[in-house]
């Protein structure tokens, strides 16, 4: 921490500000230590005591559950997409002129993007107060509760709450963070509507590792009588579904095809990339309508100019996208499940095609991957291996190897020693998918504690941080990376790099993980540091 908590509660209470950094610093030590990790997934065999627990919490923060059904929420759970429908449905609802909350996870560079007001992270002065009055509560509860306090996720999924009952939102959406029937946000009684958007395989631990499994805990949203959509699923998934709604007497429905709905003024365009995102953006128009109906809408199933222009404006950092930095070109999405990487290889390969059909000269293309958790990241990687890259780079989601890094990208459930051998082993998959063997010879340099590069396949590299490797892809090409320094190597890893320096543009694809798509868009993006 950075002051004693005893200190930090006193600031709170005074006339004095207290500083965003101590309050995201204070939140950081809710996050669990990864020694704790596999006691964390043990007590997640009684699930039951993990929602009691729950509401426990919400109480010693001053809120009831009760309270909670005045937010009009949007509750949104699946495997790929939910945040890009959680994105479609605040902001069609925000076209109509409601005030909206939207709390999602995980954050690309900033914890405030979790929580949003009318599509904004909340702003820093909000954050800290609202930060220390829940945490205050918390705090000042403990020794009463055994000492317990409530972990990260938990804690900010009360925060986001308390932020929406404050401002008084007219509705909340509200995206699941793993899972539905166990998670934290299911706390929620009487959502208006539920969706859930595609499902998969993933948090396998925690899930199950069939998606007949993970559909029934994901339709753990469901509640009686409150109107819930998917969108076309697996068959065995599909039933699961459909056996649980009926179980708990929940109304389900299956989104239409996009192309199926009628315009009255003119074509639909979606703000977000990728072929993918149409079964989102049906489930989000499905969610909207649901909950207009409810709030003040008449029946109606023609689209109207609010959702249409709801649909073309929405943004999602992260998800799709693409930065144009002079001669180099990032294509950044998140993906890191074997479906959601099928859309991202899809998308990546359509849009960089036509980028290279308009550049100037040679393109010399690059993987910036990471992959965290008990992802097979493996399999994901040869699917990406048809893309033909010239270099494949690998680093940790560490934004820069530097001690004062960024609080808001700080992660203590996993060691640097576990995410610099993930990125070895992601180096090591590569090389077998390309049929180049197993260096056993490959060395890392110690710089400043930190592994720099691997120094053997020129087509390969390690990198100790995320700026770091974004230097040497660069190779000062970037003005916003250039501003930051020049990387020291040695000649024989500059050398590699001829390629990069004498290509007319460099296209970067950036993915594998959100966490490293969020630390590349810090240096890339100054303004979403603001």
């Amino acid at each position: 921490m950075c002051l004693s908590e005893k200190k930090l509660l006193n600031v709170a209470k005074c006339e004095v500000k207290p500083i965003l950094r101590d309050a995201i610093c204070t939140l950081n030590t809710l996050q669990t230590n990864a020694s704790a990790l596999e006691q964390v997934r043990r007590e997640r065999c009684n699930p039951q005591v993990q929602l009691q627990a729950m509401r426990g919490f919400l109480e010693r923060a001053g809120i009831t559950v009760e309270e909670l059904d005045h937010l009009n929420i949007i509750h949104v759970t699946g495997t790929k997409g939910k945040g890009s429908t959680c994105a479609f449905t605040e902001q069609i609802l925000r076209s109509y002129g409601f005030c909206t909350g939207f709390y999602s996870s995980p954050h690309l560079v900033q914890v405030r993007e979790r929580i949003r007001i009318n599509g904004q992270p909340i702003g820093k002065e909000l954050f800290t107060k609202y930060f220390w009055q829940v945490y205050g509560r918390l705090y000042e509860t403990k020794d009463a509760h055994g000492g317990t306090m409530p972990a990260y996720f938990r804690f900010l999924t009360i925060l986001a709450f308390h932020v929406f009952l404050q401002e008084k939102v007219d509705l909340a959406v509200i995206e699941v963070g793993i899972g539905g029937a166990y998670d934290c946000t299911n706390i929620i009684r009487r959502p208006w509507v539920c969706g859930i958007s595609s499902l998969g395989i993933d948090h396998t631990q925690i899930l199950g590792d069939t998606t007949e499994k993970i559909a029934w805990q994901k339709g753990g949203i469901f509640k009686s009588g409150v109107p819930a959509f998917t969108v076309k699923q697996p068959e065995e998934a599909m039933a699961v579904l459909k056996d649980r709604a009926k179980e708990i007497s929940c109304p389900l429905w299956v989104c239409p095809e996009l192309e199926d709905y009628k315009a009255d003024c003119g074509p639909l365009h979606l703000g977000l990339a990728g072929k993918h995102q149409r079964s989102n953006a049906s489930l989000a128009l499905q969610l909207s309508h649901t909950w207009l109906q409810k709030r003040c809408l008449p029946e109606c199933y023609v689209l109207v100019q609010c959702m249409v222009s709801g649909l073309a404006e929405t943004e999602w950092h992260g998800r799709n996208q693409t930065l144009k930095h002079g001669a180099v070109t990032y294509f950044l999405d998140g993906a890191h499940t074997m479906r959601s990487m099928q859309a991202c290889l899809q998308w990546f390969t359509e849009t960089a095609a036509q980028h290279e059909r308009n550049a100037s000269g040679p393109v010399t293309r690059v993987l910036l991957f990471n992959a965290t958790g008990e992802r097979d990241s493996a399999a994901m990687l040869k699917l990406l291996v048809p893309c033909h890259f010239d270099f494949a780079v690998f680093c940790p989601n560490i934004t820069e190897a530097i001690t004062s890094c960024n609080a808001d990208q700080q992660n203590f459930n996993v060691s640097v020693e576990n995410m610099l051998t993930r990125c070895l082993d992601n180096e090591r998959s590569w090389r077998l998918h390309h049929s180049l063997g197993d260096n056993q010879g490959t060395q890392l340099l110690i710089e400043g504690g930190l592994p720099l590069i691997s120094e053997k396949k020129a087509d390969t590299l390690v990198f100790p941080c995320i700026l770091s490797a974004l230097q040497w892809i660069t190779q000062g090409r970037d003005a916003v990376l250039a501003a930051k320094g020049v990387l020291a190597v040695k000649p024989n890893i500059a050398a590699k790099a001829a390629l990069l320096r004498s290509a007319a543009e460099i296209h970067v694809l950036i993915t594998g993980s959100l966490h490293l798509v969020g630390g590349a868009l810090k240096h890339l993006d100054p303004e979403s540091s603001k």
